[in-house]
């Protein structure tokens, strides 16, 4: 191996250039004119003590649920319709198997929380594992012959 023979494992990201047209032009995010688009502006404590009491200003984004609750895990939700029409009788239904079927998509690159719903009809039974299950689901499969795993 020589340095001439060496390349890199991943691209070279250069950082956009903020200020200069585009979708990041103009006041390149700083909002409006002032004291705030100002480098190495300060807000006085007692102002900031002002703005947090204003429910605009307490620090949400717009859509409140999705900024205040962010450590929440994103389930993915799968009717039994679905699995009478993917699986077979017998069959194990898993969040990876889901996956391979296309039946749920991919959370932070892996197969995602799984919850199994209760609508639609079931004629055949399956073995369920690691999916959290809605009451009526759950009634359903173990009418049929299923068994959970959990």
């Amino acid at each position: 191996m020589q340095l001439h023979s060496l390349i890199p494992r991943t691209k070279r990201r250069t950082p956009e250039p903020v200020g200069r047209g585009g979708k990041r032009g103009k006041t390149s995010g700083r909002g409006g004119k002032g004291q705030t688009a100002r480098a190495g502006h300060k807000i006085r404590p007692e102002v900031r003590d002002l703005i947090k009491k204003l429910p605009k200003r307490r620090g949400h984004g717009k859509n409140r649920s999705r900024t205040v609750r962010t450590n929440r895990t994103a389930v993915s939700a799968v009717n039994i319709a679905a699995l009478e029409a993917a699986y077979t009788t017998g069959e194990t239904v898993s969040p990876s198997s889901l996956l391979a079927r296309g039946l749920v998509r991919r959370t932070k690159g892996r197969a995602p929380a799984v919850k199994i719903l209760g609508a639609g009809s079931l004629t055949k039974a399956f073995v369920i594992k690691n999916c959290a299950l809605s009451d009526t689901a759950r009634a359903v499969i173990l009418q049929h012959g299923g068994t959970i795993n959990v």
